[in-house]
């Protein structure tokens, strides 16, 4: 009997593991979900032939019945294919997309993103990519003021009737740069231009106050995404980050302490808050790009991009480029950050010919911090700091961290303890109140996880004077940048200068047969860091700004569309800021800070571009863009070539197209450009069938456009630079230039070839009317086979002094 309970047990233990082994087994295979962009058969609203608009400035009436009509169609039609071919309650719809795309977003398993691809009425479905932030006296350093604000009526009403759209964090509402002045009115008409002012935490209804004219917020991708942080990924319009700020330009910021409040010169803000701390995604800003085209913005700015290149698809036929694509067909201006992975190639965010792909450069300004020693040298720095009390006049003790250790103390001996300042139990309080610290930037700093809020922290508490940071021998120079310091303190980035340090602080300091310090008698004061010094060479581009050549697909085979556009300022930039701070503790409570990246440079060149749309309200943007690319410089303000920090901190090189595009924006001339190229939308189409590894079913299933017509070569599509990725023998291309000034204009060609290759330019010369076109035929020949990117420019030199520049970018790889 006990036997047969012994076996009975048995297999019901047998029988219960095959259960749970199933339940695993099932477990295994269940899919994670993921967001999905799917594009759909059929116009979208704004070019559907029943709602567009006779209104100036726009070509269609988000506010008709015909309007409303198409786009309950369109989303009723989402619906049904999601109901009809997904299984049930296996997806969740996050957007509509029915303004300028037809389609939605859609979180949902890869196998059932597999049967959408089967479905009916589906042309595209792309896996969502995320979206990633490219993380003021420019105005004096572009030349601003003395003429652009006057001639556009005053830095106040300079760019007035313009809506920019900014797609990016957020804003916040309550900072003086966007308060509105009920005593100097903005006058201009609006009409054009219809947001809302959705409300929510940080965001009350009086935010929209004339400045700041829409606020919207998309959120759905990112609650899709992964689980968000409440304090932080706030459900409004308010931007916890300080992202947001970037868009708006600081006009004549003179020092951390001395700001002028008048900034985004007469333009009104639409603000679409996209992208949050926890995560970004691209629903939500392909999302936002269609809202912020059908509200009727005039310049869209992305500061922020895809993490990485398509995987399935050509880079120009993406969702997100395409997304830009048909905003460009509405009308709207729009100027991308080219990205943050500089300075090595084809690190370029930016792809397309429709837009703008701004660069970063450093401006002729600069914040040095710098540590006056008791022998009377003086060590430079960086750090947006006060002075130790006595602003150099009283100097202080100074010590060596590891001098300063607790010896009895029980914590580990690492250098995150001895020597990088992140712990004040680390010290022994009776040698380092009212002293100048030296702390030393050593593993913990190397593998970021040691932080100058902690050395705050610690300075704090023990009472320091102030702090220096050295750079360390075994890790070399580092990369300082001026943020604010809450305590007296200087960043010292150059191993050779921390050796000054070093070399002074010992021939100062007596020591014990065993090391031991017994008398500290070295003395320093850290001066102001806050004083601004101006005139060095410049501009400069960054190491960080993201380098050429544009690429078309994930392996990186180059385009032949120049990227980046342009350079413009985007190195250490004062812009407004969120006190909130979510993802930089250290600026905490700052309502301005001083940053960089390419993200600071895309909303120079999108003021520019509002500038020269108020001057000019009936060009298209493509006219806008060429206006700014060939009146941009290659020379800095000492006359010479661009130059660009490399890899090497501290070196530089002489820049090429890859590295500023057409040059450094000069908003001056591109008021006053001579001539102007421009290209539609049907260009656009024909320039990427030209291209010879794109599928045609594919460019018809992203753009609803069949291939009519190429421009023969992709190199023909009327754009200021002639780029060529494979030149085999020879080429002709064709540039058609429109006279914008009042009068005929007499203009001589010059040609500077690339290496390996020869230029002629029929016709050589010619006289233009005002309005009247003229076509520039390009011949190039290879006469040497390089294989290689070499640089060249046209120069076409006008009789009452215009002057139009396009770059050339070549690589010969054939003779025959």
């Amino acid at each position: 009997m006990a036997t047969e309970v012994d076996v009975s047990a048995a297999s019901s233990y047998a029988v219960l593991l095959l259960h749970l082994l199933a339940i695993s087994t099932i477990a295994s295979v269940v899919e994670e979900r993921s967001i999905y962009l799917i594009l759909m058969e059929g116009e979208p609203v704004a070019f559907h032939g029943d709602v567009l608009s006779s209104q100036q400035g726009r070509r269609f009436d988000p506010k008709s019945e015909a309007y409303e009509v198409h786009a309950n169609k369109l989303v009723d039609s989402h619906d049904q294919v999601l109901e009809s071919t997904l299984d049930k309650g296996s997806y969740n719809k996050l957007y509509s997309f029915k303004h300028v795309l037809n389609g939605f977003a859609v979180h949902t398993t890869p196998s059932q993103a597999k049967k959408l691809q089967l479905a009916q009425g589906v042309k595209l479905v792309e896996r969502d990519r995320r979206a990633k932030l490219m993380t003021t006296y420019t105005p004096e350093f572009l030349g601003l003021p003395q003429t652009v604000w006057t001639q556009e009526g005053g830095d106040r009403n300079a760019g007035d009737g313009i809506v920019m759209g900014f797609v990016d964090t957020g804003i916040n509402p309550f900072h003086p740069s966007f308060a509105y002045d009920i005593l100097n009115p903005l006058t201009s008409n609006l009409s054009h231009f219809s947001g809302a002012c959705e409300t929510g935490p940080l965001f009350p209804p009086f935010s929209c106050n004339g400045k700041i004219v829409s606020a919207r917020f998309f959120i759905a991708g990112a609650q899709a995404a992964t689980s968000l942080n409440a304090t932080i990924d706030i459900p409004s319009p308010a931007d916890a980050v300080g992202h947001g700020r970037i868009c708006f330009l600081v006009l004549r910021d003179h020092s951390s302490n001395d700001i002028d409040y008048w900034l985004l010169f007469g333009n009104r803000v639409a603000v679409y808050k996209a992208v949050y701390p926890t995560v970004g995604t691209l629903a939500d800003v392909v999302a936002a790009i269609d809202q912020a085209v059908a509200d009727g913005v005039d310049i869209l700015t992305l500061s922020i991009g895809p993490e990485e290149p398509p995987q399935d698809t050509v880079t120009f036929l993406s969702i997100f480029d395409i997304a830009m694509l048909f905003a460009r067909r509405a009308g709207v201006f729009v100027v991308q950050a080219a990205g943050n992975s500089g300075p090595g190639p084809s690190t370029v965010l930016s792809y397309s010919p429709w837009v703008v792909g701004a660069a970063a450069s450093r401006t002729d300004r600069r914040y040095t911090a710098s540590l006056l020693l008791g022998n009377g040298l003086n060590v430079s720095g960086v750090g947006l700091s006060a002075p130790t009390f006595g602003n150099g006049s009283l100097l202080y003790r100074l010590v060596l961290a590891k001098d300063a250790i607790n010896l009895s103390g029980a914590f580990p001996r690492t250098p995150e303890y001895v020597e990088e300042c992140q712990h004040p139990e680390a010290f022994d309080p009776s040698v380092v109140r009212g002293s100048i610290v030296i702390c030393s930037f050593s593993a913990g700093f190397y593998n970021e996880t040691s932080t100058l809020t902690a050395i705050f922290d610690t300075a704090r508490v023990l009472g320091f004077m102030g702090f220096v940071l050295v750079a360390n021998p075994s890790y070399g120079d580092f990369i300082g940048q001026p943020i604010p310091f809450s305590v007296s303190g200087a960043l010292i980035p150059k191993v050779a200068d921390a050796k000054i340090v070093s070399q002074y602080y010992e021939q100062q300091t007596l020591r014990d047969a065993r090391g031991i310090v017994r008398q500290f008698n070295a003395r320093a004061a850290i001066q102001d860091g806050r004083v601004a010094s101006f005139g060095v060479q410049a501009p400069i581009v960054s190491r960080f700004s993201s380098r050429g050549p544009g690429f078309i697909d994930i392996n990186r085979n180059p385009s032949d569309v120049l990227k980046p556009d342009i350079l413009a300022p985007g190195n250490e930039i004062w812009a407004a800021w969120s006190p909130l701070s979510a993802l930089d503790p250290i600026l905490t409570g700052y309502n301005f800070a001083l940053l960089s990246g390419s993200s600071m440079a895309a909303p120079h060149v999108a003021g520019i571009a509002a500038l020269i749309k108020q001057e000019y309200p009936s060009w298209n943007p493509s006219m806008i863009a060429s206006a700014i690319s060939t009146t941009a410089t290659k020379f800095d303000n000492n006359g010479g070539i661009i130059m660009a920090e490399g890899f090497n901190i501290g070196s530089l090189y002489s820049s090429n197209n890859f590295d500023f595009g057409a040059g450094f924006v000069n908003p001056t001339h591109a008021m006053d450009p001579g001539l102007v190229l421009s290209s539609e939308f049907e260009d656009y189409i024909s320039f990427l069938c030209s291209m010879p590894f794109i599928d045609r079913i594919a460019i018809r299933a992203a753009t609803r456009v069949w291939c009519g017509q190429s421009v023969g070569h992709p190199a023909n599509l009327n754009i200021p630079s002639v780029t060529i990725s494979a030149l085999r023998r020879s080429l002709t291309v064709r540039r058609s230039f429109k006279n914008v000034a009042t009068k005929p204009e007499t203009y001589v060609s010059l040609a500077i070839p690339p290496n390996g290759t020869t230029i002629t330019l029929r016709p050589p010369w010619f006289t233009i009317a005002p309005e009247g076109t003229q076509d520039l035929d390009i011949e190039i020949n290879v006469i040497k086979s390089t294989n290689e990117f070499s640089f060249g420019e046209l120069i076409l030199t006008g009789s009452l002094n215009h002057i139009v520049r396009m770059p050339v970018t070549i690589r010969p790889v054939s003779i025959v």
